[in-house]
């Protein structure tokens, strides 16, 4: 394979402009809001989503420079394996966020509990749907004695560097 390449299908508007102001993850956003630029040639795509109440967002992290394999989350103290974390700085900067749908302008989306930057380049959207994507019996790894996500509002010093864990979705 001689590499791959993606467009972006819009661009994110976020009140975020620096990396130490987003949220850890989307439901420590506490309802801030956003909207998505969703480009002309993409608009007959959002047909029939205004009916799904939450979307995935697949994004770009287009201020992420470079990547360490081993990076020691804002959760830790431990260096841990990149792809054992969610840091933001990865081979391939891909964000996940589940987000609330609001409502669809045109070719605007109105969206609640953005966790990105503004600017954000936009991959992909997908209808959030819990009942296809059902976990019964799940391990949260490293984290099982760490996680307390009432305690992680925004990003720490760490986002602008490698040694960052930009947490995107809720453990269970």
């Amino acid at each position: 394979m001689d590499g791959i390449s993606l467009e972006p299908i819009g661009v994110i508007h976020t009140p975020f402009k620096e990396p130490e102001e987003a949220p850890n993850q989307p439901g420590r956003s506490r309802g801030a809001i956003g909207k998505i630029e969703i480009y002309p040639e993409y608009v007959l795509g959002l047909t029939d989503l205004d009916g799904f109440s939450h979307i995935t967002l697949l994004f770009y992290f287009h201020l992420s420079k470079g990547f360490e394999l081993m990076v020691t989350p804002r959760m830790d103290n431990k260096k841990r394996g990149l792809f054992a974390t969610r840091a933001p700085r990865r081979p391939n900067p891909i964000g996940v966020s589940v987000v609330k749908l609001e409502r669809i302008e045109g070719n605007i989306l109105h969206i609640v509990n953005v966790d990105m930057l503004d600017g954000t380049p936009l991959l992909d959207i997908k209808p959030y749907v819990r009942d296809l994507d059902p976990v019964e019996d799940f391990r949260i790894g490293w984290l099982k004695d760490k996680v307390r996500f009432k305690d992680i509002d925004v990003a720490d010093d760490r986002s602008n560097s490698c040694e960052s864990d930009g947490f995107h979705e809720e453990a269970k």
